[in-house]
């Protein structure tokens, strides 16, 4: 393997980091009083880094008041010579949130970061500064590519349980040193409420932290931020978002469960006083882009959409898919002609023009939802669907039909590399889908894997759809619904690009990195 070290790099965090620990948890959950009381403008939530490319960057930074945002960066912790990045004003209008975009910067190698918060009224004075590290995408290719994926966070009511030491798999994936992090969706539980505690098989207690956000299912701009904000009190989350990058998609979480745009939420459900779902999306997703930094969501943003590619140097280009805002009404999905199907028309229409455009060696296809596994949303003898499939293995029905339009598209255009992620099922599986096998058969064989959850319940294995001929390789899921943590059957999954080879490998993990399954893949060959 080739893939590129940088040894130093978690050393050099734990050091930052360790100085101003007391200084990265808000007020009221272990802040230093003394500096609390300097009237600084504090980081209390720590800083991420998303969407980053050969020469450029998005920071992230949260401040408890308003203040002006600036980013230091240097080649070395030591910070000499550093350059210097001004930010925008974070005040009230964004929950005091804030990105800075970092361009020119060296392609390929290890860029340290510093975030200053200073008072709008008085520069001078500025908060203790809150460090991390990236690494930029290389041009080259015998640097390789190495990132994790998963999904599904704080979900069921399972929450931050200070006595398990928080969200425990955020350590073990920093211990794997990906050059980012993908989260598949389902990054909130925003109609999942989080209670003090909660009973455990075994007659033991589940303790959670709780907030006054997670009392209740969000429904104002004011809960979906605080449901973002609840998850940033764990320590192995700021750490990590402190030391990987992250690519980041949403799924139905975010905003309610299995949600569709138009959706008006039942008279019954007394839990929502808002009934459009519409308005709810709007309010999570304006959340969303303000708590994460994603170069399509930022202020201004153009596109002021989830779906994009982000480019990742010769080997990879990942896809990221958006499967719920142009999505059609759930129903029992077994209509012969849908146009519209589960991505819309424009998003599949740009789907084809990218893949078509991309050189990439691997193109990762990131799916919020899986394509062949049987999600219902309903529990009737005739459920309506929630993801692709509906368990009828003939001929493309319902939203079928707009996944097979793109496999007979990527298969007559010749586009090789094609490999899908998602997570959204709570449990870790890898499918390999055949022609052979199947109803549709105008397609190349490819790979599906699937990873997650992070933190939240874990589910049973989800049966299979045959209209394009999946075969289960490997499955480990529990077999009683909503396992706690403390229960096990939490995954994410890595991915290891190598640079000399173009070998693609694959490997399902548990929450302590430990490795269940492991599948290789060869560039420029079909089926695998």
């Amino acid at each position: 393997m080739s893939h590129r070290p940088f040894p130093g790099r978690r050393s050099v965090l734990r050091g930052s980091l360790a100085a101003s620990a007391a200084l990265t948890l808000p007020v009221g959950l272990g802040a230093a009083p003394a500096f609390a009381r300097s009237g600084r403008p504090q980081a209390g939530w720590g800083v991420q880094t998303g969407d980053v490319t050969t020469d450029s960057g998005l920071v992230w930074v949260r401040s408890d008041r308003p203040a002006r945002m600036i980013v230091e960066t240097s080649a070395t912790e030591s910070f000499r010579n550093p350059r210097r990045f001004h930010g925008p004003l974070l005040d009230a209008g964004t929950d005091f949130t804030g990105t800075t975009r970092l361009r020119g910067l060296p392609s390929g190698e290890q860029i340290h970061y510093r975030v200053l918060l200073a008072d709008p009224d008085d520069p001078r004075r500025t908060g203790e500064p809150v460090a991390g590290a990236f690494r930029t995408v290389s041009r080259h290719r015998r640097d390789g590519v190495r990132f994790l994926w998963s999904g599904d966070l704080a979900g069921q009511g399972w929450g931050i349980n200070p006595d398990r030491g928080g969200y425990r798999i955020y350590d073990a994936m920093a211990g794997l040193d990906p050059d980012f992090f993908l989260c598949s969706g389902d990054n909130i539980y925003a109609d999942g409420p989080i209670s003090p505690t909660q009973a455990l098989p075994d007659g033991s207690t589940w303790r959670n932290v709780t907030t006054e956000e997670k009392a209740k299912v969000a429904e104002t701009l004011a809960e979906f931020r605080g449901n973002f904000r609840y998850n940033l009190l764990d320590d192995n989350l700021r750490r990590f978002n402190a030391q990987v990058p992250s690519i980041v998609q949403w799924d139905d979480h975010e905003v309610r469960n299995n949600w569709y745009p138009g959706e008006v939420i039942a008279a019954t459900d007394t839990r929502y006083t808002e009934k459009s779902v519409d308005v709810l999306a709007a309010r999570a997703r304006r959340a969303f882009g303000e708590y994460f930094p994603i170069s399509t969501l930022r202020p201004g943003a153009k596109e002021g959409r989830v779906h994009r590619v982000l480019r990742q140097g010769p080997l990879l280009d990942v896809f990221v898919l958006d499967m719920r805002t142009y999505r059609n009404a759930n129903s029992p999905d077994d209509q012969s002609v849908d146009p519209q199907g589960i991505l819309g028309r424009e998003q599949l229409e740009w789907l084809k023009r990218e893949l078509s455009r991309s050189h990439a060696v691997w193109k990762v296809i990131a799916a919020d939802m899986p394509l062949g596994l049987v999600v219902p949303d309903t529990t009737e003898s005739r459920p309506n669907i929630e993801a692709v499939a509906q368990g009828d293995p003939g001929a493309p029905l319902g939203r079928e039909l707009q996944i097979a339009e793109l496999l007979r598209f990527i298969k007559h255009r010749r586009i090789t590399g094609t490999v899908w992620l998602t997570a959204d099922v709570h449990h870790t599986s890898a499918q390999h889908y055949q022609p052979s096998r199947a109803a549709f058969t105008d397609f190349e064989p490819f790979w599906e894997f699937v990873s997650g959850p992070l933190n939240a319940g874990a589910f049973p294995a989800s049966a299979l759809d045959g209209t394009f001929g999946p075969e289960r390789v490997f499955v480990k899921a529990p077999t009683a619904s909503n396992v706690s943590p403390a229960g096990g059957y939490q995954f994410f999954g890595e991915v290891d690009i190598d640079g000399g080879s173009g070998e693609l490998t694959v490997r399902l993990r548990e929450q302590d990195g430990t490795v269940q399954f492991t599948k290789s893949l060869q560039p420029g060959r079909v089926g695998q």
